[in-house]
C-alpha cells in the first residue's frame, strides 16, 4: 500500500562528477542547481542548497522529505552528501530516500524500455556497475549493484544494453567485443546522474513506503577506502551488502 510521499523533497547528488541539488513538489521538478566539479564539494553542498531555496523563494522548514545519492562513487563525494543531509534532517521527521548512485546513472539513459548497464571506473580493472530495465515508472534491477572485474561484467552483461558512465566508455573495447552489435555506449556527456533523477527515485521510493529515518542513513561504498585499507592492512575486498 502506498504511502504519502513528501510534497516538497530537497535531492542531493554528490557521488559523482556532476554534484548538484534540486528541489522537487510532488515528483516534480521546482528547480536545480549544477555545481562546477572544480571545487571541493564540500565547499559547496550547503551553499548551492541556500542558492537553490532562494531560488525557489522557499525555506529548509518547508522541506518535509530528502533523497540522496549513497553511492557507490566518489567516497569523499559520497560521505559529504550523506551527512549533509544527516546534518538538515537531525532531530526532525522527514523521511529519507537512500538512493542507489548507479540506478540514477541508468535512470540518465533516459531510454525506456532498454536494459540500461550503468558502470562506474573502480581503478584496478574493476567497475561498480548494475543493470536496470528502464521503465514510464521505476526502473528494474536486473544485476545487483555491485563490485565486478571488467571480464565479470562483460559476461553478465544482456545481449543487448545500452552501457552508461565512465566505466563504459573506459571499456569500451571490452564491452563491444563482448556484445557485438548489441552493446550502444552513450558518452559521458549525454547521460549524467543528476539530482533530478534522485529525486524522481527517492520521491518514488517514499511514496512506496521504503523511506528510512536519518539516523539509519548510511553510504554505500561496495568497497574500503583506500586509505582505510593501507591503515588497517586489509584487501580492498567488497565491503558486505547493505
Amino acid at each position: 500500500m502506498a504511502v504519502k510521499a513528501p510534497s516538497l523533497l530537497l535531492a542531493l547528488e554528490s557521488a559523482l562528477r556532476t554534484p548538484g541539488m534540486a528541489l522537487l513538489r510532488d515528483g516534480e521538478l521546482v528547480a536545480e542547481i549544477t555545481l562546477p566539479p572544480t571545487r571541493p564539494v564540500s565547499e559547496q553542498l550547503l551553499p548551492g542548497i541556500d542558492a537553490l531555496l532562494a531560488l525557489c523563494g522557499s525555506t529548509l522548514d518547508a522541506v518535509d522529505g530528502f533523497a540522496v545519492s549513497i553511492g557507490p562513487g566518489s567516497f569523499t563525494g559520497i560521505r559529504v552528501g550523506v551527512a549533509t543531509v544527516k546534518g538538515l534532517a537531525f532531530g526532525g521527521a522527514q523521511p529519507v530516500a537512500a538512493v542507489s548512485t548507479l540506478a540514477a546513472l541508468a535512470c540518465a539513459a533516459g531510454i525506456p524500455g532498454d536494459s540500461v548497464a550503468a558502470i562506474i571506473d573502480a581503478r584496478r580493472g574493476e567497475v561498480y556497475a548494475g543493470v536496470y530495465e528502464l521503465t514510464e515508472g521505476e526502473p528494474s534491477a536486473k544485476l545487483a549493484d555491485g563490485l565486478y572485474t571488467v571480464a565479470d561484467l562483460a559476461a553478465r552483461l544482456p545481449a543487448s544494453c545500452v552501457l552508461v558512465g565512465d566505466g563504459a566508455s573506459l571499456y569500451a573495447e571490452v564491452w563491444s567485443a563482448a556484445l557485438g552489435a548489441g552493446a550502444r555506449i552513450l558518452p559521458e556527456t549525454l547521460a549524467r546522474p543528476r539530482a533530478f533523477q534522485v529525486g524522481r527515485l527517492g520521491h518514488a521510493l517514499l511514496a512506496a513506503g521504503g523511506g528510512i529515518g536519518v539516523a539509519a542513513l548510511c553510504p554505500r561504498y561496495l568497497r574500503r577506502a583506500e586509505a582505510e585499507a593501507r591503515r588497517t592492512g586489509e584487501k580492498l575486498d567488497p565491503l558486505p551488502p547493505l
